[in-house]
């Protein structure tokens, strides 16, 4: 720091002596004082140095902001363009993506025809299975019926035959009794 600052020494002496401080003390106390102004308190002249100090870090300042700002706009517009190409590479994917779905999808639903079409085969010649199986049945229910009908037929003539057998056995016996009665 540069300068003095008026500081009324003799004032300052004759006061602290009316206090009761010898002159020595007061001389050396009021020295001290000066001194302690001098190197601690700042100057119109040591204000006007810091201001142009300080004008000068502020320019300075300026100039590394617009350094900083000139260096964000460019990271800025480096990951633009970053984002740009891995946005374009993401929607290649996700077109890749769509057509490996399509095929699989195209490829599900050849398959899901052909097991379609092997089962409605099938269908059909479980069907046609179950049509001959039932005209099986009903041609043996046929034929057991008419089994049953001439074994019926028969049964009824051979019971005819007994029956009539019978009464002529019954008439004989009926004939012979009143015979011998």
């Amino acid at each position: 720091m540069t300068g003095a600052i008026a500081f009324d020494t003799h004032r300052f002496v004759k006061r602290l002596t009316d206090s009761g401080f010898t002159e020595k003390q007061a001389e050396t106390l009021a020295e001290e004082h000066v001194a302690l102004l001098n190197t601690n308190l700042a100057t119109k002249a040591d204000i006007a140095a810091a201001q142009t100090d300080l004008a000068a870090v502020e320019a300075g300042l300026k100039v590394d902001i617009e350094a900083v700002r000139a260096d964000v706009a460019k990271a800025e517009a480096g990951f633009k363009t970053e984002i740009a190409k891995v946005e374009a590479g993401l929607k290649a994917d996700i077109e890749a993506v769509r057509a490996d779905v399509a095929k699989v999808e195209a490829g599900l639903k050849a398959e899901v025809a052909k097991v379609e079409a092997g089962l409605k085969a099938e269908i059909v010649k479980v069907e046609g299975g179950v049509e001959t199986l039932r005209l099986e049945i009903e041609a043996r229910i046929a034929k057991a019926e008419t089994e049953l009908k001439v074994e019926i037929a028969t049964v009824k003539a051979d019971l005819l035959k007994w029956m009539f057998g019978a009464m002529i056995a019954q008439g004989g016996l009926i004939v012979a009794l009143v015979k011998l009665l």
